[in-house]
């Protein structure tokens, strides 16, 4: 499974940036040009879950470990149908050598219509992201455009901030989640699985299977819904409880989904993660605002105010909720990010509802934070 080395590394390619940096390297994946805003991932491995998460629709994820694509791909661990990312970044390309790859990363790119890059220099890369923040960029891997232009496009396009990505990667129906074969080819637990005595409804925004794993896990029988469901049709179906789930871009344009969150405040247990947790945030009166270089990894430190524990925590968010314009007599906060002490998480004072910004399902990830199903659970059956 492992490419020809001296015919890869003949396809230069090269990454320009708004800033009128270029990145030279080779390319891998789909032959296509495209634009995505640049993050860094500090994730040591989980490129394939990285990759599937629609979380990372319109972006180009560098990964800071060095070495990708020993593990290759399998349809077990994709986190949706397809790859999300714009693109991906990397240092050294490898063949993949694992007994579980059923598919090479390069063969997965390509077959999802997704270009690579190899061959760059990620640390400097990182630093630079660190140093100016998140930028818009051009990958260009196939060969028809200069280094000038490119720059000019990613200088052009629209970018991440004002747009409703959470519209572009949902449902287009609901759906009832089936776990059996999911949990089986999996985690290989299914003959273990408790009741689905709590029926949920999950909106979905950018949802990821293995969220949808952890709430079967914890009792749940769960019905997916489009983004845009309004909350009088969720409240239709008699829920015992409502699930806000993850996604992409930029909170604040998503007036229907706080619009909808609001009508359901007060007549249903609410949790949310991720961009479900802003869209809670800004359903409640505060405001968000865009993080220097967003949070992107499987490492970070988080904070439970009410525990006092730290919980090592997987994270995809470039926006967060504004902690000075979160009405204090309304809203908890429960969760403190300790590298840069922004908000993760927060409870309703009044109403069944509380959300965390990372993921707590962590595919890829430590398992610290699990609990927080459970916890939606008694929260429900104690309403």
């Amino acid at each position: 499974m492992n490419p020809n080395w001296a015919e890869q590394r003949a396809k230069k390619a090269f990454l320009a940036l708004e800033d009128g940096s270029v990145f030279r390297g080779y390319a891998f994946g789909a032959g296509r040009d495209t634009v995505g805003e640049v993050v860094f991932n500090t994730g040591m491995t989980g490129y394939q879950e990285i990759l599937s998460d629609p979380s990372y629709a319109g972006q180009f994820v560098v990964m800071t470990s060095p070495e990708l694509g020993n593990t290759g791909l399998n349809a077990a661990d994709m986190e949706s149908a397809e790859l999300y990312a714009n693109g991906l970044i990397v240092h050294d390309l490898n063949g993949s050598s694992s007994w579980r790859a059923e598919e090479s990363l390069a063969k997965s790119l390509v077959r999802h219509g997704k270009p690579g890059l190899a061959g760059i220099d990620t640390r400097a890369l990182t630093v630079k992201i660190r140093t100016r923040g998140s930028l818009k960029g051009y990958m260009a891997v196939s060969g028809g455009i200069s280094p000038e232009d490119a720059i000019e496009k990613a200088v052009a396009w629209e970018g991440l901030d004002g747009q409703d990505y959470a519209s572009r990667v949902t449902c287009p129906a609901p759906w009832e989640w089936d776990e059996s074969g999911e949990l089986t080819r999996s985690w290989g637990i299914a003959d273990t699985l408790p009741p689905a005595d709590m029926r949920l409804v999950a909106y979905d925004y950018g949802i990821k299977r293995n969220i949808l794993r952890s709430l079967r896990l914890a009792g749940f029988a769960v019905t997916v819904v489009p983004a845009r469901t309004p909350a009088e049709d969720v409240l239709a179906m008699k829920p015992d409880g409502v699930f806000l789930s993850n996604g992409p871009a930029d909170p604040a344009p998503l007036g229907y989904a706080v619009e909808a969150s609001r009508a359901l405040l007060g007549k249903v247990p609410i949790m949310g993660i991720c961009l479900g947790h802003q869209i809670l945030a800004l359903a409640t009166g505060a405001k968000t605002y865009r993080l220097k270089f967003g949070h992107h990894g499987c490492n970070h430190p988080v904070k439970n105010l009410r525990t006092g524990r730290v919980e090592i925590t997987s994270q995809n968010h470039n926006f967060a909720a504004d902690v000075d314009t979160l009405d204090a007599s309304v809203i908890e906060i429960t969760h403190l990010n300790l590298n840069d002490r922004t908000v993760e998480g927060i409870a309703h004072r009044i109403e069944p509802m509380f959300s965390v910004q990372y993921h707590p399902e962590a595919c890829p990830g430590p398992h610290d934070s699990r609990y927080l199903f459970e916890n939606f659970r008694e929260m429900i059956a104690g309403t």
